[in-house]
């Protein structure tokens, strides 16, 4: 008899954005006179064409894949030794992170990083999130084991085991290092779904929490081309004695337009260890390296070519275009929300705009009302923790058109919502 993973069963809900996906399918089945009204503003992903350096690489690529003396089979697991010194190059060495090209392992995407870390890290470690918190960090643990069963009454659609650090607008939601003892800590700057940065300070304080208790931090940087101000730090390893505490995982999903291309890459220090049983330290690189060599072939060669793209001259032209282009979407957005009378964080250094709630409205039922009235979707923070109820997150990642024309039905309709 095959015997299943039974962690599995202790999740509570659908995954969030799958739910959404249901909720709107049922709106255009009840009606379909309205479904092609519908703009699109929950999950994030890309609207905009890959920039032309990449897409001239990668054409260049499968154009290689056709000729005997070109061709490339299985690659590197961890990546080509000039894609991955491309990416030191450009985003850790101009910072002054003393990163080596050998400690970049190239992925499909920071999302199944953060998922696979897992495997390295024991089943007796505490885990510590901000709340909210985007829910790939909750739910990976629970289906890995690493959590108690799911709670009820007020702490419903929390775990045991876990320790939840609670966010708000009083605290800009910005999580500070937990007082409870915790073995690893994820951290999300730019916050997804917030839009939140944390400064220098509040990164060091973390740094310090790590060192302090011999903890390990996963910080998940994403969307740190989104930081216009110079004084946030874009990367965990700009933070002195770093490198011996934390992991990032950086994508190329939205910098590059990649959610559909598949596109990121973890960054393991030689310097991290963790304890085994018997007391030993060993080298999460070491065994972050042996976990690539069995599971994975790597990244294919026109995705790698794509991605070093991306570093030329021409690449980050045409990558900060990009970003802008999405920035200004998010100003857009928050302009709308603001003048509707909603609190209105992030949309400056982050392309997510976090909103309360019209007064009156849980966060569920104002998804319903914006996507029953106005034909807009957005995701409900109670999505992302229950720190998360009362606000939703709307994404800047859309058309022009799109952002502009979902503004002004949002504003009109919130409005509307503010005063009942």
């Amino acid at each position: 008899m095959a015997r299943l993973n039974h962690h599995f069963l202790k999740l509570t809900t659908g995954y969030l954005f799958p739910e959404i996906a249901r909720r709107v399918a049922r709106f255009e089945q009840d009606r379909p006179e309205a479904a092609a009204r519908i703009i699109r503003c929950g999950i994030g992903d890309v609207t905009e064409p890959l920039p032309a350096a990449a897409l001239e690489a990668m054409h260049a690529a499968v154009d290689e894949l056709s000729r005997r003396e070109t061709f490339r089979g299985y690659p590197p697991a961890t990546g080509y030794d000039f894609v991955r010194e491309a990416i030191v190059d450009g985003d850790f060495h101009p910072r002054g992170c003393d990163i080596g090209a050998d400690e970049i392992f190239l992925s499909d995407g920071s999302k199944p990083d953060a998922s696979a870390i897992l495997e390295i890290l024991g089943c007796d470690n505490v885990i510590a999130v901000a709340d909210p918190v985007y829910p790939v960090y909750v739910d990976t643990n629970v289906m890995a084991g690493h959590t108690g069963e799911a709670l009820t009454g007020g702490d419903a659609g929390r775990y045991g085991g876990i320790v939840y650090l609670d966010t708000g607008a009083d605290n800009g939601f910005i999580a500070s290092p937990p007082t409870a003892h915790a073995d690893i800590a994820y951290l999300c700057f730019p916050n997804n779904p917030t839009g939140a940065v944390a400064t220098r300070a509040q990164l060091e304080s973390w740094v310090r929490w790590a060192r302090d208790h011999d903890a390990l931090i996963l910080f998940d940087a994403a969307y740190e081309a989104f930081i216009t101000d110079p004084s946030i730090p874009h990367s965990i390893y700009e933070i002195p004695g770093a490198r011996e505490v934390a992991i990032e995982f950086r994508s190329f999903s939205k910098i590059g337009g990649f959610t559909g291309v598949r596109a990121g890459y973890t960054v393991v220090p030689k310097g991290i260890t963790g304890s085994a049983p018997d007391g030993g330290r060993h080298s999460l690189h070491a065994l972050w390296s042996r976990r690539w060599a069995t599971c994975s072939n790597g990244v294919s060669w026109p995705v790698q070519r794509g991605v070093a793209a991306l570093y030329t001259d021409l690449g980050r032209r045409q990558t900060s275009e990009l970003v802008r282009f999405y920035l200004e979407n998010a100003r857009l957005l928050s302009e709308s929300l603001r003048a509707a009378g909603l609190r209105v964080w992030g949309g400056v250094n982050a392309p997510y705009v976090w909103a309360s709630c019209p007064a009156g409205f849980s966060s569920w039922q104002t998804f319903d009302l914006l996507l029953g009235e106005a034909q807009v979707v957005v995701t409900p923070g109670s999505g992302f923790g229950r720190c998360g109820e009362g606000y939703f997150r709307v994404s800047a990642f859309n058309g022009r058109e799109n952002v502009i024309e979902a503004g002004k039905r949002m504003a009109a309709l919130t409005s509307v919502g503010s005063s009942r």
